[in-house]
């Protein structure tokens, strides 16, 4: 399953050099993240009512190329690695014309109780599931 998000690069997107500064990216990917588990059928409101949170416990970015102030970049986000314990996620980012690449990022989270603070020692099964259904790739 994939995530397709479309954004216009605007002004407070950049940096004294007018290129989209690194910090921008990272909205960018949280909003990304954000809409693919949603689109997977697990709306944050309900998982945050079921005092479920997803912190990011790491991330890596490579920067390939600049994306500038009004270019239209296509952020594809996809789970990568499922693990029993975190979910990682790759986000590229394209420009849209061109279709020329611009960043590669993994983000990794983890699940936590929001009453408690602690991590689950295991995904919950029934996020787990959901999860699963969207790294497996159709036969």
């Amino acid at each position: 399953m994939e995530y397709i998000q479309e954004i216009r690069v605007l002004y407070s997107d950049t940096d004294a050099y007018g290129v989209v500064w690194h910090g921008a990216y990272t909205k960018w990917f949280e909003a990304a993240r954000v809409g693919l588990v949603e689109q997977m059928g697990l709306p944050l409101e309900e998982l945050e009512a079921d005092s479920i949170l997803f912190p990011v416990v790491e991330m890596n970015i490579r920067y390939k190329s600049s994306a500038r102030m009004n270019e239209r970049i296509v952020i594809k986000t996809q789970v990568h690695e499922l693990k029993p314990l975190s979910v990682t996620f790759e986000h590229k980012v394209y420009e849209k014309e061109t279709n020329t690449l611009r960043v590669i990022a993994h983000t990794t989270i983890v699940v936590t109780n929001a009453q408690t603070g602690k991590m689950y020692r295991r995904i919950p099964e029934y996020i787990y599931k959901e999860f699963e259904k969207a790294v497996k790739v159709p036969v």
